[in-house]
């Protein structure tokens, strides 16, 4: 955003929540005199101070791990010399420049920067690039120098070094993720805009347990009003759209967060920036642009005019293939190693009642094509013909049918669908190319055709195994959350988001949430 002083810098606020919404605790209001509107919530801890702390102890944690993985390494390929024996001098010169130049590495690529700690892929993706970049600095300058260092070392210490990072950065995320979740070690916020604007992004925060941010109070282009309510939240007006950067200052806010487009547009913003020079507030940027993930979104500035780019989504190409073979490798290898289990769960469900162990129906597909889909039967035979006395009893939401108790489940039937165990013969559709690990539920004809053209979009990839329907809450997710979902992996997946959805759909295979 070009005019805005250096001190404040843009960026977004994007994507759907993809955990279940989480109230923080909310410290009591506190009465500031020198003002008319209500003041800000109190807070334990400014957002700067707790981070600086945080930084420190992942330094801390960095150090420690980046130690232990060059001595071990060094111990293994040469034990004698890191003992004292005959070229202990130069093992140790090795094992300590290796250190020193991983640990820059971590901090040349701000590793343990604010803005990515505790939140989205980039610190995990950052610690990676930090690895490969040290390494490839160290094997450039041993070989400019003739220097013979061990291959052995690079083998052992930058997998073992690096497992541990991400290891324990992972642990500390858990550890503050949960703190946030009680109203600690957050960014505190102000958001500044129209009234709606302002609720959307409110929301959209308070839905994320993930979120780094907790909203002490808002700025209203029009303030009639001394609070904002927001889903049973009462959040105070804090602020005109003139005295924004006045009340940030004192009340030690961390963010000021610009929804959407305020009164005045883009000069009010650039003033804002400049207002903010000085004050420990960044300026952030919400965008309402709905279901666009970030990499989707390219900034390119010409001549002074900050040009937003989103790419449109694309449905074919390479990394299409490689979804393909990512789902041929692990599902071969997932099948061969559950052989025993499925055969162990065909055999009891074939003992507890009467009828065949696999269940195929029809469900579509890719681009509407229909397919045979593969479960384990969790209902008695004659479940179909049973419909229909069934149907006025539907709990389900949008077209879907479902029945919290349905007589027609089986015994062994509620354990396999409280566990997902039932959905194991599916790996076979995948196989096969019928479907993929992941992508949206895969539906039935007499759904498909009750669907509204944006939801036909949700034929445009496979469908899949799991999928954020899944991880999102399953049967709890009312029929328009279970469609904003799947269209937005739709539109915006990636290889990197398909790990993450397979490791919490494993999470939720030992915890389940809204399976019957």
């Amino acid at each position: 955003m070009s005019g805005i002083g250096h001190r404040a810098t843009g960026r977004l606020l994007l994507g759907p929540a993809l955990q279940r919404p989480i109230r923080r605790r909310r410290a009591p209001e506190t009465p500031r005199p020198t003002s008319t509107l209500p003041s800000a919530r109190a807070v334990p801890e400014p957002g700067a101070a707790w981070a600086r702390k945080y930084r420190a102890k992942l330094l801390g944690i960095d150090v420690a791990v980046i130690v232990a993985a060059s001595i071990g390494a060094a111990f293994l390929v040469n034990p004698v010399a890191m003992t004292g024996g005959p070229g202990a001098r130069r093992a140790w010169v090795i094992t300590t420049l290796i250190g020193l130049t991983w640990l820059a590495a971590t901090a040349v690529l701000r590793t343990r920067e604010r803005r990515i700690i505790g939140t989205g892929a980039a610190e995990y993706q950052r610690v990676i690039s930090a690895t490969i970049l040290a390494f490839g600095f160290l094997a450039m300058t041993f070989l400019v120098a003739g220097e013979v260092a061990p291959r052995s070392y690079f083998i052992t210490a930058a997998p073992a070094g690096l497992a541990g990072l991400l290891t324990c950065r992972w642990l500390a995320r858990k550890w503050l993720t949960r703190q946030r979740q009680y109203g600690h070690y957050l960014a505190h916020a102000i958001v500044v805009g129209r009234r709606r604007d302002v609720e959307y992004v409110v929301r959209q925060i308070q839905q994320k347990c993930d979120a780094a941010y907790d909203v002490i109070g808002v700025a209203l282009s029009h303030p009639a009003q001394r609070s904002l309510h927001v889903d049973g939240d009462e959040i105070p007006v804090v602020a005109t759209l003139d005295t924004v950067a006045e009340v940030a200052e004192q009340c030690a806010a961390d963010v000021v967060i610009v929804a959407g487009n305020p009164h005045g547009g883009s000069d009010y913003i650039r003033s804002l920036g400049w207002d903010l020079e000085g004050t420990q507030a960044e300026l952030v940027l919400a965008s309402r642009l709905t279901d666009v993930a970030g990499p989707r979104i390219h900034f390119r500035p010409v001549e002074g005019l900050p040009l937003m780019h989103v790419e449109l989504p694309t449905y074919a190409g390479f990394r299409h293939i490689f979804k393909r073979v990512f789902d041929v490798v692990v599902t071969a290898a997932a099948l061969v190693v559950l052989l025993p289990v499925l055969a162990l769960i065909a055999l009891l469900v074939k003992l507890d009642s009467p009828g065949p162990a696999l269940f195929l129906q029809e469900r579509v597909g890719r681009d509407g094509r229909t397919f045979q889909i593969w479960k384990f039967r969790s209902m008695a035979v004659d479940a179909e013909a049973r419909l229909e006395e069934l149907r006025a009893a539907n709990e389900g939401a949008g077209v879907l049918f479902k029945l919290r108790d349905d007589p027609r489940v089986t015994r062994i039937g509620r354990v396999l669908r409280k566990y997902s165990l039932d959905e194991f013969p599916q790996l076979w559709n995948v196989l096969i190319g019928d479907m993929s690990l992941v992508g949206p539920r895969p539906p039935l004809p007499g759904e498909v055709e009750a669907y509204e053209r944006h939801v036909q979009r949700r034929l445009f990839i496979k469908p899949g195994l799991t999928g954020m329907w899944q991880v999102g809450g399953r049967s709890n997710l009312s029929w328009e959350d279970s469609v904003r979902l799947d269209l937005y992996y739709v539109e915006n997946w990636s290889i990197a988001g398909d790990l993450v959805i397979l490791w919490r759909t494993a999470k939720m295979l030992l915890r389940p949430v809204g399976a019957y």
